[in-house]
Parts: structure tokens; C-alpha cells; sequence
């Protein structure tokens, strides 16, 4: 599958899952509601008979212990749906409840209780963040949201907290900014150090240890493809000797336990791309698969 602004499903907080799906997206032909299925022993890769709802692209994605959801984006116009598929069947349901207003390019991260969406595009930049609670999939939202609004952002989390990162504020300004949201009580700080640049349009997701925050463009509309990691024990940031393989936008982004994976996205002249780079989490050595 040839595609960008999509989004993939795998959280490190949430307990190993054996597969990770990447949903939705742009292809040359038009918005998609394809999902691909990759089965994390030996990275084959499968399409779902049953895809996303409705053809969409910019929206975003989070994962349960049970089911994965893909919320938001953009189809014939914003949209607050959420699509959940059940691990166990790959069957799609609906939420009755969907976002509290109709966003796209927002972010999705998760706890093993709840999933957030937060950040976004609706009829300008927001800094909502939603909490849908997996016993019964009620939706809430957060009293205090990301430190500022903004879209383009990328999310993942840990055991304890979800994290917020990058994006573009008032006036389209590329932010280094990392919120971070302790699962505990809600309650966010923005971290001393941010990513190593500003940028948006970038890709998140996290082993148990670590969370990885990666590509995207930097202001002036250069691509990247720099991976940032940060450690959990001290939310300390290195920047990754190897980045993907190459300077990339827009992509998805999920996790084993063993490896987190970055794949679709836009190279630069915005040619489409179906590729998926595979790091190790033993070693961030970087694969490409074939």
C-alpha cells in the first residue's frame, strides 16, 4: 500500500500485543480505508477484509489490551469518528460517541485504562485532549489540554505517562515542544528538554523503556529523518546515530515489544511511499522490510 497521512496502532503502555496495524491514508488515487495488519514474528503483512468506516487520511491512533482505535482525520471533511477493531476478530465497530468536535492531523497515544486523542485541526488549531475509558468506551475531556493549540503533533507513551510532541502552532510555526501526561491524575508538564528540532508532521510510539519521535518536516519545509529517543526513567533525549531511511513526513507509527516500526509517509516532491523501517529496541539498529 502506496500511502501518507496515515496512522498505526501499538502503544508501549498497553501489554504486548502480537501485531500491529497501520489504518487509513492518502494514495494517489484518493483517500483510502485500507488496514494493513502486520504480525509482529516474522513482519508479514495482511489486509483487513474490513477497513476504516469511511476513506480517511490525518487522522490518528491508539491501542487497548483487546482492541485498537483509529479517531478523527479528514474524509469528505473533518470527522469525529472512531473506528474500533476488536484484536481477537478484526471486526469493526463504530463508537457512539466519537471525538468532542471534528479534527484532523491530531494524535493518538495510550494507558492500559484509557486512550487519548489529542491536539488537531478543526476550524483552527485546538489543544483538546479526549480520554476514552477502554471498560466501557466512554469519552472525556481533559481540563487542561497540550500547553498550546496545535496540529501536525505526534504522541506515545509509557507505562505512567503519554507524551505530546512537536507540531505547529498559531501561525504554522513548528514547535520542539513535549507535553507530558501523567496517567495517574491527567495532570501535564512540558518537559525541560524538548525534541532536538522543531518540527511537525512527524510519527511517536515506544518500547517500555523509551518513546521515539520521529521524521516529520522541519520550518522552512525540510524534510527529516531524524528519530529522537527519550527514556522514560529520567525523560532524558538522545538523538538516534541511525534515522530512518530516509527524510520522510506524514507517516504511522506502532511498537512490539521487541521493535517499534515508522512506515508510509511522503519523501520529498511528496511522492508516496510504502515503506516500513523496523528499529530494534535491544540496539535502535534500523531494518527496512521487505
Amino acid at each position: 500500500m502506496v500511502s501518507t497521512w496515515l496512522n498505526g496502532l501499538a502503544s508501549g503502555a498497553v501489554p504486548a500485543l502480537p501485531a500491529g496495524y497501520f489504518g487509513g491514508g492518502y494514495e494517489s488515487a484518493g483517500r483510502v480505508s485500507t488496514v494493513d495488519r502486520f504480525l509482529f514474528s516474522d513482519d508479514s503483512r495482511t489486509t483487513l477484509g474490513t477497513g476504516l468506516s469511511a476513506a480517511t487520511d490525518a487522522l490518528a491512533a491508539m491501542a487497548s489490551a483487546v482492541a485498537g482505535y483509529f479517531g478523527g482525520g479528514y474524509a469528505t471533511g473533518n470527522v469525529t469518528t472512531v473506528d474500533r477493531f476488536l484484536f481477537s476478530t478484526a471486526s469493526r465497530s463504530t463508537l457512539g460517541t466519537g471525538l468532542s468536535a471534528a479534527r484532523n492531523v491530531l494524535a493518538g497515544m495510550a494507558s492500559a485504562d484509557a486512550g487519548y486523542f489529542g491536539g488537531g485541526y478543526a476550524t483552527g488549531r485546538v489543544s483538546t485532549v479526549d480520554r476514552f475509558l477502554f471498560s466501557d468506551d466512554s469519552r472525556t475531556t481533559l481540563g487542561t489540554g497540550l500547553s498550546a493549540a496545535r496540529n501536525k503533533v505526534a504522541a506515545m507513551a509509557s507505562a505512567d505517562a503519554g507524551y505530546f510532541g512537536g507540531g505547529a502552532e498559531a501561525g504554522g510555526a513548528d514547535v520542539s515542544t513535549v507535553d507530558r501526561f501523567l496517567f495517574s491524575n491527567d495532570s501535564r508538564t512540558t518537559l525541560g528538554t524538548g525534541l532536538s528540532a522543531a518540527r511537525a508532521s512527524l510519527a511517536g510510539m515506544a518500547s517500555a523503556a523509551a518513546g521515539y519521535f520521529g521524521g516529520g518536516t522541519e520550518d522552512g519545509g525540510g524534510f527529516v529523518s531524524a528519530v529522537d529517543r527519550f527514556l522514560f526513567s529520567n525523560d532524558s533525549r538522545t538523538t538516534l546515530g541511525t534515522g530512518l531511511s530516509a527524510a520522510r513526513r506524514y507517516m504511522g507509527a506502532m511498537a512490539s515489544e521487541d521493535a517499534g516500526y515508522f512506515g508510509g509517509g511522503s519523501e520529498s516532491g511528496d511522492s508516496y511511499i510504502s515503506t516500513v523501517d523496523r528499529f530494534l529496541f535491544s540496539n535502535d539498529s534500523r531494518t527496512t522490510l521487505g
